[in-house]
Protein backbone atom coordinates (compact mmCIF):
# COMPACT_ATOMS: atom_id res chain seq x y z
CA UNK A 1 0.00 0.00 0.00
CA UNK A 2 2.95 2.27 1.12
CA UNK A 3 4.53 1.70 -2.47
CA UNK A 4 1.44 2.45 -4.73
CA UNK A 5 0.74 5.26 -2.64
CA UNK A 6 4.01 7.08 -3.33
CA UNK A 7 3.85 5.81 -7.40
CA UNK A 8 0.65 7.40 -7.44
CA UNK A 9 1.87 10.67 -6.09
CA UNK A 10 4.80 10.49 -8.02
CA UNK A 11 2.65 10.06 -11.36
CA UNK A 12 0.47 13.00 -10.32
CA UNK A 13 3.64 14.91 -9.21
CA UNK A 14 5.20 14.85 -12.58
CA UNK A 15 1.77 15.47 -14.23
CA UNK A 16 1.30 18.36 -12.65
CA UNK A 17 4.92 20.02 -12.60
CA UNK A 18 6.66 18.28 -16.07
CA UNK A 19 4.03 17.78 -18.19
CA UNK A 20 5.98 17.53 -21.17
CA UNK A 21 8.31 14.97 -19.23
CA UNK A 22 6.41 12.11 -21.09
CA UNK A 23 4.29 12.22 -24.38
CA UNK A 24 1.54 9.76 -23.09
CA UNK A 25 -1.18 11.25 -20.63
CA UNK A 26 -1.69 10.46 -16.98
CA UNK A 27 -4.27 7.60 -17.68
CA UNK A 28 -2.43 5.61 -20.38
CA UNK A 29 1.05 5.95 -18.09
CA UNK A 30 -0.91 4.43 -15.22
CA UNK A 31 -2.39 1.87 -17.08
CA UNK A 32 1.07 0.75 -18.95
CA UNK A 33 2.43 0.53 -15.29
CA UNK A 34 0.09 -1.60 -14.51
CA UNK A 35 0.32 -3.90 -17.87
CA UNK A 36 3.65 -4.25 -17.15
CA UNK A 37 3.79 -5.58 -13.43
CA UNK A 38 1.27 -8.05 -14.54
CA UNK A 39 3.06 -9.24 -17.25
CA UNK A 40 6.20 -9.40 -15.29
CA UNK A 41 4.49 -11.12 -12.64
CA UNK A 42 2.23 -13.79 -15.04
CA UNK A 43 5.65 -14.12 -17.04
CA UNK A 44 7.58 -15.24 -13.65
CA UNK A 45 5.09 -16.96 -11.74
CA UNK A 46 5.55 -20.38 -13.43
CA UNK A 47 8.75 -20.64 -12.88
CA UNK A 48 8.44 -19.59 -9.08
CA UNK A 49 6.13 -22.89 -8.53
CA UNK A 50 8.55 -24.79 -10.42
CA UNK A 51 11.51 -23.71 -8.67
CA UNK A 52 9.24 -24.40 -5.05
CA UNK A 53 8.46 -27.71 -6.41
CA UNK A 54 12.48 -28.67 -7.20
CA UNK A 55 13.33 -27.03 -3.71
CA UNK A 56 11.04 -29.51 -1.92
CA UNK A 57 11.98 -32.47 -3.83
CA UNK A 58 15.66 -31.66 -2.47
CA UNK A 59 14.27 -30.83 1.15
CA UNK A 60 11.87 -33.95 1.40
CA UNK A 61 13.04 -36.58 -1.01
CA UNK A 62 16.63 -36.70 -1.84
CA UNK A 63 19.22 -38.24 0.54
CA UNK A 64 20.36 -35.90 2.96
CA UNK A 65 24.25 -36.68 1.68
CA UNK A 66 23.20 -36.44 -1.73
CA UNK A 67 23.89 -33.31 -2.71
CA UNK A 68 27.07 -32.96 -0.85
CA UNK A 69 28.80 -36.44 -1.69
CA UNK A 70 28.88 -35.21 -5.44
CA UNK A 71 30.17 -31.89 -4.66
CA UNK A 72 33.84 -32.01 -4.69
CA UNK A 73 35.56 -31.00 -0.76
CA UNK A 74 37.59 -27.91 -1.27
CA UNK A 75 35.75 -24.70 -1.32
CA UNK A 76 36.79 -23.43 -4.85
CA UNK A 77 35.98 -26.15 -6.65
CA UNK A 78 32.34 -26.44 -4.84
CA UNK A 79 31.52 -23.17 -6.35
CA UNK A 80 33.12 -23.69 -9.88
CA UNK A 81 30.79 -26.74 -10.28
CA UNK A 82 27.82 -25.49 -7.95
CA UNK A 83 28.02 -22.32 -10.85
CA UNK A 84 27.46 -24.65 -13.42
CA UNK A 85 24.45 -26.46 -11.72
CA UNK A 86 21.92 -23.91 -14.07
CA UNK A 87 23.11 -26.08 -17.07
CA UNK A 88 21.08 -28.96 -15.54
CA UNK A 89 17.88 -26.47 -14.53
CA UNK A 90 15.85 -24.61 -16.99
CA UNK A 91 14.19 -22.10 -13.97
CA UNK A 92 14.48 -18.40 -14.81
CA UNK A 93 16.44 -16.08 -12.17
CA UNK A 94 12.84 -16.11 -10.46
CA UNK A 95 12.87 -20.14 -9.53
CA UNK A 96 16.11 -20.40 -8.65
CA UNK A 97 15.93 -18.42 -5.19
CA UNK A 98 13.21 -21.16 -4.03
CA UNK A 99 15.53 -23.55 -5.16
CA UNK A 100 18.81 -22.08 -3.58
CA UNK A 101 16.33 -21.59 -0.49
CA UNK A 102 16.10 -25.46 -0.49
CA UNK A 103 19.73 -26.31 -0.91
CA UNK A 104 20.84 -24.20 1.72
CA UNK A 105 18.49 -26.11 3.90
CA UNK A 106 20.32 -29.32 3.04
CA UNK A 107 23.32 -27.52 4.30
CA UNK A 108 25.18 -25.76 1.63
CA UNK A 109 27.04 -22.63 2.78
CA UNK A 110 25.40 -19.47 1.75
CA UNK A 111 28.03 -18.25 -0.25
CA UNK A 112 27.53 -21.37 -2.38
CA UNK A 113 24.35 -20.70 -2.88
CA UNK A 114 24.72 -17.57 -3.81
CA UNK A 115 26.99 -18.84 -6.32
CA UNK A 116 24.77 -20.91 -7.37
CA UNK A 117 22.29 -17.55 -7.71
CA UNK A 118 24.25 -15.76 -9.88
CA UNK A 119 25.44 -17.94 -12.45
CA UNK A 120 22.23 -19.85 -13.00
CA UNK A 121 20.21 -17.13 -14.47
CA UNK A 122 23.00 -16.65 -17.26
CA UNK A 123 24.22 -20.54 -17.69
CA UNK A 124 20.80 -22.01 -18.18
CA UNK A 125 20.50 -24.10 -21.11
CA UNK A 126 16.96 -21.87 -22.62
CA UNK A 127 19.20 -18.15 -21.68
CA UNK A 128 21.73 -19.97 -24.12
CA UNK A 129 20.03 -20.87 -27.01
CA UNK A 130 17.67 -17.70 -26.95
CA UNK A 131 21.04 -15.66 -27.01
CA UNK A 132 22.58 -17.57 -29.51
CA UNK A 133 19.15 -17.02 -31.76
CA UNK A 134 19.51 -12.94 -31.11
CA UNK A 135 23.02 -12.58 -31.58
CA UNK A 136 24.60 -15.74 -32.75
CA UNK A 137 28.01 -15.55 -32.34
CA UNK A 138 28.33 -11.98 -34.07
CA UNK A 139 30.65 -9.80 -31.39
CA UNK A 140 31.78 -12.60 -29.17
CA UNK A 141 28.59 -11.37 -27.38
CA UNK A 142 27.30 -15.01 -25.95
CA UNK A 143 30.62 -15.79 -25.38
CA UNK A 144 31.43 -12.74 -23.19
CA UNK A 145 27.87 -13.31 -21.62
CA UNK A 146 28.43 -17.11 -20.27
CA UNK A 147 32.52 -16.55 -19.43
CA UNK A 148 31.37 -13.04 -17.72
CA UNK A 149 28.45 -14.65 -15.83
CA UNK A 150 30.56 -17.79 -14.82
CA UNK A 151 33.13 -15.20 -13.37
CA UNK A 152 31.38 -12.72 -11.44
CA UNK A 153 29.46 -15.84 -9.46
CA UNK A 154 32.36 -17.02 -8.32
CA UNK A 155 33.94 -13.85 -7.73
CA UNK A 156 30.49 -13.30 -5.54
CA UNK A 157 31.21 -17.19 -3.80
CA UNK A 158 34.71 -16.57 -2.80
CA UNK A 159 34.21 -13.23 -1.33
CA UNK A 160 31.42 -13.97 0.89
CA UNK A 161 33.10 -17.60 1.98
CA UNK A 162 35.69 -15.35 3.84
CA UNK A 163 32.81 -13.78 5.92
CA UNK A 164 33.69 -14.63 9.55
CA UNK A 165 29.92 -15.09 10.40
CA UNK A 166 28.25 -16.71 7.12
CA UNK A 167 24.28 -16.90 9.19
CA UNK A 168 24.69 -13.29 9.50
CA UNK A 169 24.20 -13.23 5.38
CA UNK A 170 21.03 -14.44 6.04
CA UNK A 171 17.47 -12.52 7.11
CA UNK A 172 16.46 -13.95 10.77
CA UNK A 173 12.98 -15.16 8.99
CA UNK A 174 14.96 -17.58 6.55
CA UNK A 175 16.99 -18.56 9.56
CA UNK A 176 14.08 -19.37 11.89
CA UNK A 177 12.64 -21.11 8.48
CA UNK A 178 15.47 -23.40 8.21
CA UNK A 179 15.19 -24.39 11.90
CA UNK A 180 11.74 -24.76 11.61
CA UNK A 181 12.21 -27.62 8.50
CA UNK A 182 14.85 -29.48 10.27
CA UNK A 183 12.84 -30.31 13.59
CA UNK A 184 9.53 -31.07 11.30
CA UNK A 185 8.79 -34.87 11.48
CA UNK A 186 5.96 -36.78 9.64
CA UNK A 187 5.04 -38.22 6.24
CA UNK A 188 6.98 -37.15 2.70
CA UNK A 189 3.89 -35.86 1.65
CA UNK A 190 2.99 -34.01 4.80
CA UNK A 191 6.10 -32.38 4.89
CA UNK A 192 6.45 -31.57 1.02
CA UNK A 193 3.14 -29.61 1.39
CA UNK A 194 3.68 -27.88 4.46
CA UNK A 195 6.82 -26.80 3.22
CA UNK A 196 5.46 -26.21 -0.18
CA UNK A 197 3.11 -23.58 1.62
CA UNK A 198 5.94 -21.93 3.51
CA UNK A 199 8.42 -21.45 0.56
CA UNK A 200 5.28 -19.89 -1.34
CA UNK A 201 4.43 -17.39 1.89
CA UNK A 202 8.14 -16.37 1.28
CA UNK A 203 8.51 -15.86 -1.97
CA UNK A 204 5.06 -14.44 -3.09
CA UNK A 205 4.81 -11.17 -1.65
CA UNK A 206 8.34 -10.42 -2.99
CA UNK A 207 7.56 -11.59 -6.32
CA UNK A 208 4.32 -9.25 -6.14
CA UNK A 209 5.87 -6.14 -4.92
CA UNK A 210 9.11 -6.84 -7.41
CA UNK A 211 6.28 -6.65 -10.12
CA UNK A 212 5.01 -3.59 -8.84
CA UNK A 213 8.36 -1.98 -8.69
CA UNK A 214 9.52 -2.88 -11.85
CA UNK A 215 6.18 -1.64 -13.72
CA UNK A 216 6.39 1.74 -11.57
CA UNK A 217 10.06 2.43 -12.73
CA UNK A 218 9.12 2.23 -16.20
CA UNK A 219 6.35 4.30 -15.97
CA UNK A 220 8.32 7.17 -13.77
CA UNK A 221 11.51 6.73 -15.81
CA UNK A 222 11.54 8.40 -19.66
CA UNK A 223 13.24 5.87 -21.34
CA UNK A 224 13.88 8.33 -23.99
CA UNK A 225 16.37 9.79 -21.44
CA UNK A 226 18.59 6.99 -21.14
CA UNK A 227 18.59 6.28 -25.01
CA UNK A 228 19.60 9.87 -25.63
CA UNK A 229 23.19 8.56 -24.33
CA UNK A 230 23.21 5.47 -26.04
CA UNK A 231 26.17 6.56 -28.34
CA UNK A 232 28.43 7.38 -25.60
CA UNK A 233 30.74 4.36 -25.25
CA UNK A 234 30.97 4.83 -21.69
CA UNK A 235 27.30 6.35 -20.36
CA UNK A 236 25.96 3.92 -22.51
CA UNK A 237 27.03 1.15 -20.60
CA UNK A 238 25.36 3.14 -17.42
CA UNK A 239 22.22 3.60 -19.44
CA UNK A 240 21.68 -0.02 -20.58
CA UNK A 241 23.03 -0.96 -16.57
CA UNK A 242 20.20 1.13 -15.22
CA UNK A 243 17.70 -0.04 -17.92
CA UNK A 244 18.54 -3.68 -17.10
CA UNK A 245 17.85 -3.11 -13.44
CA UNK A 246 14.38 -1.34 -13.89
CA UNK A 247 12.55 -3.40 -16.87
CA UNK A 248 12.65 -6.67 -14.93
CA UNK A 249 12.45 -9.27 -18.01
CA UNK A 250 12.91 -12.25 -17.96
CA UNK A 251 16.78 -13.94 -18.63
CA UNK A 252 14.91 -16.00 -20.97
CA UNK A 253 13.98 -13.63 -23.47
CA UNK A 254 15.86 -10.42 -22.59
CA UNK A 255 18.34 -11.27 -25.51
CA UNK A 256 15.36 -10.45 -27.91
CA UNK A 257 14.52 -7.10 -25.94
CA UNK A 258 18.69 -6.00 -25.89
CA UNK A 259 18.83 -7.17 -29.88
CA UNK A 260 16.36 -4.29 -30.45
CA UNK A 261 19.28 -1.25 -29.35
CA UNK A 262 22.30 -2.89 -30.96
CA UNK A 263 22.00 0.11 -33.58
CA UNK A 264 22.30 2.48 -31.04
CA UNK A 265 24.24 0.95 -28.11
CA UNK A 266 27.86 -0.38 -28.26
CA UNK A 267 28.53 -4.02 -27.32
CA UNK A 268 29.99 -3.35 -24.64
CA UNK A 269 26.80 -1.72 -23.21
CA UNK A 270 24.59 -4.73 -24.55
CA UNK A 271 27.04 -7.33 -22.31
CA UNK A 272 26.14 -4.96 -19.53
CA UNK A 273 22.89 -5.39 -20.12
CA UNK A 274 22.97 -9.04 -20.33
CA UNK A 275 24.98 -9.99 -17.22
CA UNK A 276 23.16 -7.23 -15.06
CA UNK A 277 19.93 -7.87 -15.50
CA UNK A 278 19.40 -11.34 -14.63
CA UNK A 279 21.42 -10.92 -11.53
CA UNK A 280 20.10 -7.93 -9.78
CA UNK A 281 16.74 -6.35 -11.01
CA UNK A 282 14.65 -4.95 -8.84
CA UNK A 283 12.21 -8.55 -9.30
CA UNK A 284 15.19 -10.86 -8.15
CA UNK A 285 16.23 -8.45 -5.75
CA UNK A 286 12.73 -8.42 -4.55
CA UNK A 287 13.17 -11.94 -4.19
CA UNK A 288 16.89 -12.52 -2.68
CA UNK A 289 15.88 -10.34 0.05
CA UNK A 290 13.41 -13.00 1.64
CA UNK A 291 16.53 -14.74 2.41
CA UNK A 292 19.77 -12.70 2.36
CA UNK A 293 19.91 -9.21 4.19
CA UNK A 294 19.85 -5.44 2.76
CA UNK A 295 23.43 -5.53 3.46
CA UNK A 296 24.33 -8.43 1.70
CA UNK A 297 22.12 -7.55 -1.13
CA UNK A 298 24.17 -4.43 -1.45
CA UNK A 299 27.34 -5.94 -1.21
CA UNK A 300 26.07 -8.36 -4.55
CA UNK A 301 25.09 -5.32 -6.22
CA UNK A 302 28.07 -3.25 -6.13
CA UNK A 303 30.01 -5.95 -7.58
CA UNK A 304 27.77 -6.97 -10.13
CA UNK A 305 27.64 -3.49 -11.24
CA UNK A 306 31.57 -3.12 -10.86
CA UNK A 307 32.28 -6.25 -13.32
CA UNK A 308 29.85 -5.38 -15.50
CA UNK A 309 30.86 -2.35 -15.91
CA UNK A 310 34.29 -3.58 -16.43
CA UNK A 311 33.62 -6.08 -18.56
CA UNK A 312 31.88 -3.89 -21.36
CA UNK A 313 34.41 -1.37 -20.81
CA UNK A 314 36.75 -3.69 -22.08
CA UNK A 315 34.72 -4.73 -24.92
CA UNK A 316 34.23 -1.46 -25.88
CA UNK A 317 38.30 -0.63 -26.09
CA UNK A 318 39.44 -4.16 -27.28
CA UNK A 319 36.49 -5.66 -28.78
Amino acid sequence: MGIGVVVIAALFLIDRFAPTLFQDSLPDRAQDGLTLALSVLIEALPFVVLGVVLSIVVQVWLPPDLIHRWLPRAGWARRAVLSLLGMLIPVCECGNVPFARGLMMRGLAPAEALTFLIAAPIVNPIVIITTHAAFGFDGGILVIRLIGGYLIANLIGWIYSRHPDPDALLTRQFTATCERVVHEHGTPTRRSLTQFLIELRAVMPALVIGSALAGAVQVLVPRDALLAIGSNPVLSIVAMMALAMTVAICSNVDAFFALSFASTFSSGALIAFLLVGPLVDIKMLALLRTTFTARTLVGIVAVVLTSAFAIGIGVNVFG
